[in-house]
């Protein structure tokens, strides 16, 4: 046999290796796909919004980045609702669960729907009143537009709770406006289409920075409330238990994250705030670190605060029970089982 036809032989003895080997990798690549895809068919399917570009609402931001709610066999969907919409959206069952105020969340259960709270981000508000640069006084604040989400929400009990520890009646000697959410208000500011607005930390420095002035903050005021807040309905609780179970621990987890993991907390905060200065994620991040609680309960105090507000305008609130607007046995079987606790040790 010539040299050619020997090498002529081996090739052709090769090819069908060359072949199996191509064919076992295709068949590979296939099986990983369809495992992915059964295995994200058997997680349950769940959106999640949130109504507020604010620092409050990270958990939910980090349970998604750091797939701890796939870890828990959860398909989530995280979204930005603007203002009332995600309320909107959990009442009507477009969305599984919220995050919003105790506020926002408490008018509608007074009035016969059944939204509840099963996990807190903050028990207090850290608004700043913030207004044009003209306003130099309290007494000039006095006949001006104050630019809020909308009626109800969060950032209107702030707007209302602060212009009243401040010696004026908010409901006349201001002329509140339903502007829409924080960049809306914030360019409307800026405009000079209100002359006061409120924002969370970090954003009212984006304000300050644009020669905005800060005339109150609420966190100086001690009024303990129940903030921002993980919110769901009573409906969805009964009818998948297991299924917010497992939610409420992503969250717990997420916390534990942000606690913890600051490269990819600052990476959320970057995508879901859309920082480009590194300052401003820093402060950000270390807000976030600081304000949320290891574990997430509601308080009956905070709560009570929210009802007290609405009682002027909801006579219902003046005999509801703080109790009847949280469900903690989620957070509670977590804490006693010993899970919030290791996962700090």
């Amino acid at each position: 046999m010539s040299g050619a036809e020997s090498v002529s032989k081996m090739a052709t003895i090769a090819q069908p290796s060359s072949f199996w080997r191509r064919v076992r990798a295709i068949i590979i690549t296939v099986s990983m796909f369809a495992a992915s895809f059964v295995a994200r068919a058997a997680a349950e399917q769940m959106r999640v919004g949130y109504g507020s570009l604010s620092t409050s609402y990270a958990s939910i931001w980090v349970a998604g980045e750091a797939r701890l709610f796939q870890k828990n066999g959860i398909d989530a969907e995280v979204l930005y609702l603007e203002s009332a919409l995600v309320r909107s959206a959990l009442l009507t069952g477009e969305i599984a669960m919220g995050g919003m105020s105790g506020t926002t969340m408490a008018a509608p259960r007074l009035q016969g729907a059944d939204p509840i709270l099963i996990a807190s981000f903050l028990n207090s508000l850290q608004y700043r009143l913030v207004v044009r640069p003209e306003i130099r006084s309290v007494a000039d604040l006095k006949g001006k537009r104050v630019g809020v989400a909308g009626f109800g929400l969060g950032a209107h009990r702030g707007a209302q709770v602060m212009i009243s520890k401040l010696g004026l009646n908010p409901d006349t000697d201001v002329i509140m406006l339903q502007i829409g959410g924080d960049p809306t208000r914030l360019a409307a500011l800026l405009a000079g289409t209100i002359d006061a607005s409120v924002f969370n930390p970090p954003l009212y420095k984006r304000a300050v920075e644009s020669g905005m002035r800060v005339l109150a903050n609420i966190e100086e005021m001690n009024f303990p409330v129940q903030a921002s807040a993980l919110v769901t309905t009573e409906r969805f609780t009964k009818k998948n238990f297991e299924l917010t179970r497992r939610a409420v621990r992503s969250i717990i987890e997420a916390i534990h994250v942000i606690k913890t993991n600051s490269e990819l907390t600052k990476r959320a905060i970057r995508k879901y705030l859309r920082f480009k200065d590194d300052r401003d994620t820093d402060e950000a991040y270390q807000i976030m670190r600081d304000v949320l609680p290891r574990k997430p309960y509601p308080t009956v105090e905070g709560v009570k605060a929210v009802l007290d507000e609405l009682s002027p305008k909801l006579p219902a609130a003046k005999t509801a029970q703080p109790r009847e607007f949280m469900d903690t046995r989620f957070i509670e079987e977590l804490d006693r089982s010993g899970f919030i606790d290791r996962l700090y040790k």
